[in-house]
């Protein structure tokens, strides 16, 4: 298995962002935020970020610290919050 922080062919642009990503991965494991299934990728130039989280407050918290760990690069998110709260009515089979 390779170290995602490992100097890689290509332009120090690129080995860069791949490395802050890398470390936004660490952040995410590390905090209160380790048990959600966020990924984050880096594609065509850009960072994207992906996943679902079980609240309103989470994907604040998650989007706070994209912002602080990926400054200045384009980061697309699409993290979708679970709806969490039962229905409000029956089912019709």
């Amino acid at each position: 298995m390779s170290d995602p922080a490992a100097p890689r062919s290509g332009s120090g642009s690129e080995e860069n962002v791949e490395y802050r990503v890398a470390h936004l991965h660490d952040r995410l494991a590390a905090e209160e935020l380790g048990e959600l299934g966020v990924r984050a990728e880096v594609r065509a130039g850009a960072v994207v970020v992906t996943g679902t989280v079980p609240s309103v407050q989470c994907r604040q918290t998650l989007l706070r610290v994209v912002d602080e760990e990926l400054a200045g690069l384009t980061v697309h998110s699409d993290i979708v919050v679970a709806e969490t709260a039962g229905p409000d009515r029956a089912e019709e089979l």
